[in-house]
């Protein structure tokens, strides 16, 4: 059994070179936030992906690259009305990128825990709210599974057995539970940011009760709240303590006009925070550096005035540095896209400048010295997109498998020869490590298998990801 794509063409577009290529610049124009823990329950928006792809990049992003064994995906009905809960117990459903396998024992084990829990696939048929989710969960995981379950309008009581259902199920397992639901539907942007705000509060304070109290109030609007609440539920049941919210937004703003039909669209994480034995086998990993969201404003700050005032030919400011942190000496690339593609990159591979210095000098060096590009112009300023990655310092390695995907930058060294490539690359290409590395050996200018040659030092970084 085959569930067929029904909203290919109008949520996501259904040819796959163009899906892989819109996925690809969703996830690569989003930083990558550190969450101190596993990340056990997502929250994600289900509109088109013009509306909240980008919003629900900041989740796949999170987990991207983890090694999930089955995702299970929880939606709400837009389209059907039935009592209980609706499992997709068995066969697969295809995308544009191909099939992804449904968890057939995982789900029959859900199934046959409470009568309120049904194998109803039927009900699934010409629902959205996972089909969207499948496209981007391929480009992100792999050799995954999923079982998806929907809700009409279940009484706290269903959601608490279906928590406990998949609680029961999923020990020994690495599973990842996923809620699909967009937040407030109305036509004011004001009421918009102010219901979105309530609802969040719940989210913040891992209060699932307290959303679902609030949902029947009708005074929280999510219109996957119910699933919101399961996966809250289920999450605390295995283990997670804390929760995060990565991006909010909504239609308004996303469009750039404000009134007329507004949604709001948020990402979230539930996570179990590390114990002190897990932090301490990362400590020979390169943990990525830790910056706050004031010290990142202000780095994109320095590096725009820099680019604006130097391609104008006005005196480029002296900065001076908003914390001890940025006068620290770390590695540091400045990148430039222009609507999407790439328009500069140059860095410092090492700490050799103060960390707000070292962004002015390649923030210029990014738009007048890449020597793939000619020098950015006056005109073109206001499509300028601005990147930034903190490198760590480089370690060496012998075993390639302390690369992992998604973490981890590469520095190839041979003779006179240096490769670099950034952490983001391998996951915007979707390469495995042994295509990583191949790339990072022809960036070199050396053979693709040159990382094999024992003469060849292989180097590993995390970067912290700011944009703009």
């Amino acid at each position: 059994m085959v569930r067929q794509p029904v909203v290919a063409g109008q949520f996501y577009p259904e040819n796959k070179k163009i899906l892989e290529k819109e996925i690809n610049e969703i996830l690569t124009n989003i930083p990558t936030q550190k969450i101190a823990g596993k990340i056990l329950g997502v929250v994600v928006p289900h509109a088109g992906y013009p509306y909240s792809g980008s919003t629900a990049g900041y989740a796949y992003k999170a987990v991207a690259n983890k090694d999930y064994q089955t995702v299970i995906l929880i939606g709400p009905t837009h389209y059907v009305f039935f009592d209980g809960a609706a499992v997709y117990s068995q066969g697969s459903w295809q995308t544009p990128l191909g099939e992804v396998p449904v968890d057939e024992e995982l789900a029959r084990s859900i199934i046959n825990q409470y009568d309120q829990i049904n194998d109803l696939p039927q009900m699934h048929r010409q629902e959205h709210s996972l089909e969207v989710q499948i496209p981007f969960l391929q480009k992100t995981l792999t050799n995954f599974k999923i079982v998806p379950i929907m809700l009409c309008e279940p009484s706290f009581e269903l959601c608490e057995q279906l928590a406990k259902a998949i609680a029961n199920a999923v020990k020994n397992k690495n599973v990842l539970l996923l809620a699909s639901s967009d937040l407030y539907h109305g036509y004011s942007y004001t009421e918009c940011k102010k219901t979105d705000s309530l609802t969040l509060s719940y989210l913040e304070k891992f209060d699932p009760k307290g959303l679902y109290q609030s949902l029947k109030q009708h005074k929280a609007q999510a219109c996957g709240g119910y699933p919101i609440v399961v996966v809250m539920l289920a999450s605390k049941l295995l283990g997670a303590t804390h929760s995060k919210i990565l991006h909010q937004t909504n239609s308004n703003d996303v469009i750039g006009e404000k009134g007329g039909y507004c949604v709001g669209y948020a990402s979230a994480v539930f996570y179990r925070s590390e114990s002190k034995s897990e932090k301490s086998t990362d400590n020979n990993e390169s943990a990525a550096i830790e910056l706050t969201t004031q010290e990142q404003r202000e780095l994109i700050r320095i590096a725009r005035t820099t680019i604006e005032n130097y391609i104008r030919g006005q005196k480029v400011p002296e900065f001076t540095p908003l914390t001890e942190k940025l006068k620290e000496k770390y590695g540091v690339f400045v990148t430039l896209h222009k609507k999407g593609e790439l328009r500069g990159c140059i860095g410092y591979v090492q700490g050799i400048k103060p960390l707000y210095q070292a962004v002015s000098e390649m923030a210029i060096a990014s738009a007048t010295e890449d020597p793939r590009f000619p020098k950015v112009t006056t005109n073109e300023l206001k499509d300028i997109d601005i990147e930034i990655t903190v490198l760590t310092p480089l370690k060496r390695i012998t075993d390639i498998n302390e690369i992992q995907i998604g973490k981890h930058g590469l520095v190839i060294r041979r003779g006179g020869y240096q490769g670099l490539l950034l952490p983001q690359v391998a996951t915007e290409q979707g390469w495995d490590r042994k295509t990583f590395l191949e790339h990072t050996c022809w960036k070199a200018g050396l053979p693709s298998d040159a990382w094999q040659d024992k003469n060849t030092e292989i180097y590993i970084f995390s970067g912290t990801i700011i944009h703009e």
